[in-house]
């Protein structure tokens, strides 16, 4: 059977790019290809696309104006935007993603990449279509169903995950390993009786997938920040910070189309608060201590350990040792005392 062909709406006033596009998408998708702003309600009268690629400069409307008109009509607020711009200041994305977009590609683009980011990006929200779906008929499930949702939340980790990862080259199975490290972890703290009161209604399988959603921030980071081959400046690494709250907003937005649950709660939390610091000097709040919400403490000491042990363009990977080392270092400043301790003891004698 064959697979449904996407209808996709590329707006742009160059006809170069335009032709690009369409030459990279037709294949794959029906392609529909606009000059402006008035050419595209034209359109949008007459079919509904899956998803819209738009650029922001344009004479006349400009992509945000567009994007503004687009949200506040109900027959168009929920089809996918993205962004494909040479406008790359961060006040710019950053009211794009504020205003509805989904994602930014950078001109001038590659086709290989502009393909992947459609493909995974369309399959994600047909995921979240069918997710929709079955939540809003929930009660009406058995068994069955409910196993549904298992496999349709997989689904969408890795639709996520392979998104992040097609952005971020450097990072390797980061998502795998640090899935496993809490996991080890877990199983420490609760050994340990750490924080029972806290844990005592989590499922910590649902946790350990919501953790996959941890860095899905990034997707929102420039291209030039995130696939840098090098250690960042200020400026970029201020530019970088941005993607706990951009993980937030974006589950924010799950949850807003589907019903909040246990699994996305702790995938926004894990999000928003993986680099905080126990002695408040993290980001993006500046918690401390306690204030720092349980996954994100937890979360926190696994993340660091993976960049530690984590071959990088810019560095070689520590020894185990060394970088046990350095969480040792961070007991107290950086990382909760106690969950430094239930993480290199089961590092050094795992059970």
């Amino acid at each position: 059977m064959a697979t449904e062909r996407k209808k996709v709406i590329v707006v742009d006033d160059n006809p170069v790019n335009l032709k690009l596009a369409r030459n990279t998408l037709m294949d794959l998708h029906d392609v529909f290809t606009v000059p402006s702003a008035d050419k595209l309600f034209e359109l949008l009268a007459k079919i509904t696309p899956d998803l819209i690629l738009l650029d922001v400069l344009m004479p006349g409307m400009s992509g945000h104006e567009i994007i503004a008109l687009l949200k506040k009509d109900p027959r168009t607020s929920t089809i996918p935007v993205v962004f494909i711009t040479s406008k790359s200041d961060p006040e710019s994305e950053l009211m794009g993603f504020n205003l509805g977009a989904n994602d930014y590609i950078s001109k001038p683009f590659s086709p290989p990449i502009l393909q992947k980011r459609v493909e995974v990006l369309l399959l994600m929200e047909e995921q979240k279509a069918d997710l929709k779906h079955i939540n809003e008929n929930l009660q009406e499930l058995v068994d069955e169903k409910t196993r549904e949702v298992v496999d349709l939340q997989n689904a969408v980790l890795k639709t996520m995950g392979n998104l992040v990862e097609s952005r971020d080259d450097v990072t390797g199975a980061h998502i795998e390993r640090t899935e496993i490290l809490l996991s080890l972890l877990l199983d420490e703290v609760i050994a340990r009786d750490y924080y029972h009161d806290e844990m005592a209604d989590w499922d910590i399988k649902l946790l350990l997938r919501s953790a996959h959603l941890h860095d899905v921030g990034k997707i929102a980071i420039r291209d030039n920040i995130l696939m840098k081959p090098g250690p960042l400046d200020k400026e970029e690494f201020l530019e970088m910070q941005k993607h706990a709250l951009f993980g937030e907003k974006i589950i924010e937005r799950i949850i807003d189309d589907t019903k909040e649950s246990a699994f996305l709660t702790h995938a926004k939390i894990l999000a928003g608060a993986h680099h905080e610091k126990w002695d408040g000097t993290g980001y993006p709040r500046k918690l401390a201590g306690t204030n720092i919400p349980l996954q994100g403490r937890l979360m926190a000491i696994v993340d660091v350990y993976d960049a530690l042990v984590s071959e990088r363009p810019y560095k070689k990977p520590f020894s185990q040792e060394k970088a046990l080392e350095i969480i040792d270092e961070g007991k107290g400043i950086h990382f909760d005392s106690l969950i430094t301790d239930a993480f290199t003891s089961v590092i050094r004698n795992p059970r």
